[in-house]
């Protein structure tokens, strides 16, 4: 039997090659002979850098950059053998490095996420893969942008200040102090949101409020990101609030766009691409997906689905485990995956069936039993 294994990850739980190597340890004990293929994927968010890193035999390397509100951090991101970064803004500018209490995104910056940028230009890279989940602001990328020389002026010529705040002081922009490297760079963005920039399905009304805004800021931030979509069209006249993902990373979609260029696309598939995984499930017998979670949102274009798609090209039988199933998976069985099942294996509470031994331990159980079905069918 051969098998490829591409498990996006248990978040909190199990990275995506953890997940894969323990599907893995389960068709061994059924198959001890199988060929397998375990290869990490991810989305955009969470796990992007490690999915290419491990996957293409990358590495890793660390830079002091600021965090959202300011401080001084170790952020990580990864480099590829042909010299490609592989960047998540979350390791700068994301959520998860505030607290409850520090969340506000009218003045919560990008500005760590173009520091990580400058970092990798000046250790020689021109390619650049940069996943957009997760993010703390709503800064429409300004601090990106001043991170890389790009003037973001007020009516005094001077750098606005951080957050959407900076945005209410905008006037013009400039690129005259523009690192001139940055003319070399190619940019991919591994973006899986499509909202627009501003209006009723914009970053400030859409995702705004769970990085710590109320009502009024929401208001507030929405304008002030309509009147800076005006103002960027005097420097990139194609520039569009309306375009499809502008409103990712709470406008970093449109900044990296509009002034970087960049190409955006779904994440799972800039992945699947980038590692080859495609020619992997080419030559496969069965392939194994999945992730914490099973609903209808996978079915929308998560890893899982983008997966099975590529695999169902090539009529391959796909699999999918998953830590918990909820309403609406049974789309997934419309997209491609032929059938999923939950590896919780007794009554517990979340925090045991989160626990990564726990999970390891229930997801090759699981696993096993499958393919011990398959083989009685062989």
């Amino acid at each position: 039997m051969k098998a490829v294994i591409a498990m996006d990850s248990f978040k909190g739980s199990l990275s995506s090659s953890e997940a894969g190597e323990a599907a893995a340890d389960g068709i061994y004990r059924v198959f001890p002979d199988a060929d397998i293929t375990v290869r990490p994927v991810a989305d955009g968010g969470e796990g992007t850098v490690q999915a290419l890193v491990s996957g293409l035999d990358g590495q890793l390397v660390t830079a002091e950059v600021s965090d959202p509100i300011g401080r001084r951090i170790m952020a990580e991101y990864g480099i590829l053998p042909d010299n490609t970064a592989v960047i998540e803004m979350a390791a700068a500018s994301g959520l998860p490095l505030l607290s409850a209490e520090e969340r506000d995104p009218m003045r919560t910056t990008t500005f760590g996420t173009g520091e990580l940028i400058l970092d990798a230009v000046h250790r020689g890279c021109r390619n650049i893969i940069i996943g957009i989940g997760g993010s703390a602001t709503n800064d429409g990328g300004i601090g990106c942008l001043q991170a890389l020389g790009f003037g973001m002026l007020d009516s005094e010529d001077r750098q606005v200040g951080s957050g959407a705040e900076g945005l209410s002081q905008l006037v013009r922009i400039t690129d005259t102090d523009v690192i001139p490297e940055l003319r070399e760079c190619r940019f991919h963005v591994a973006c899986d949101v499509t909202n627009p920039l501003c209006g009723e399905n914009g970053c400030s009304a859409v995702f705004a409020p769970q990085k710590g805004a109320d009502a009024e800021k929401v208001r507030l931030m929405d304008g002030c990101l309509r009147r800076y979509a005006g103002i960027a069209a005097e420097y990139c006249p194609s520039a569009s609030p309306d375009t499809p993902g502008a409103g990712a990373a709470g406008g970093l979609g449109f900044a990296l766009m509009y002034f970087l260029n960049a190409s955006p696309e779904p994440g799972a598939g800039l992945i699947i691409r980038e590692t080859g995984l495609e020619e992997a499930i080419r030559d496969a017998d069965i392939v194994v997906t999945g992730e914490g979670c099973l609903d209808s949102q996978t079915a929308m274009g998560k890893a899982p689905a983008v997966i099975a798609a590529a695999a169902k090209k090539y009529r391959k039988p796909v699999l999918a485990f998953s830590g918990a199933v909820r309403n609406g998976a049974e789309l997934c069985n419309r997209h491609g995956i032929d059938a999923f099942f939950p590896i919780l294996r007794r009554v517990c509470t979340p925090e045991e069936a989160m626990d990564k031994e726990n999970a390891r331990r229930s997801l090759a159980d699981t696993a096993e039993q499958v393919f011990r079905m398959i083989k009685l069918l062989k």
